[in-house]
């Protein structure tokens, strides 16, 4: 039977009717429209659905809706674009970068870079690997995506200096 939920996605408050079950990844895509979250695998062994919540990158897919009430959660919409005023940091360094290939994973794999740089400013490429671990890319940018992080961490480094 279906439920109401309120949900804090992106620093804005939604009510959706859904069941508690629903995984998040559905209610993000179907429901609100927030595309950037993307279907991979639905095992929660890829990353492409990953989103953070409360700072921790988790898979949505394996994430049900029941779970989420109380906590905040961003989706790659809400860490840079047009409705964020602008691109973060680490998206601008794969952009700048070229470590971004196909694309479908990319959402996912910068969601998971977020995560680490807030909690390491400077991290080794062993932090930069065991974040990635559960992020899949089998387009082979993978030298492209550890240049970019690495990237990121020096530019926001330098912004929290100024």
């Amino acid at each position: 039977m279906a439920e109401t939920f309120k949900l804090r996605i992106n620093g804005r408050d939604y009510e959706v009717e859904a069941e508690p079950n629903t995984p998040l990844l559905y209610i993000l895509r179907n429901d609100l429209k927030l595309k950037g979250t993307r279907f991979g695998c639905g095992e929660a062994q890829c990353g492409a659905c990953n989103v953070l919540l409360d700072g921790n990158p988790v898979p949505s897919c394996d994430t049900p809706l029941w779970s989420v009430p109380g906590h905040e959660i961003t989706t790659i919409e809400g860490i840079g674009g047009p409705d964020a005023g602008g691109l973060h940091p680490v998206q601008q360094a794969f952009i700048d970068e070229q470590a971004i290939q196909c694309g479908y994973c990319i959402d996912g794999i910068i969601i998971s870079a977020v995560a680490l740089l807030r909690r390491e400013s400077d991290p080794s490429d062993a932090q930069i690997a065991a974040a990635l671990d559960r992020n899949l890319c089998r387009c082979g940018t993978h030298v492209r995506i550890l240049r970019a992080i690495r990237a990121a961490a020096r530019a926001m480094q330098r912004h929290t200096k100024t």
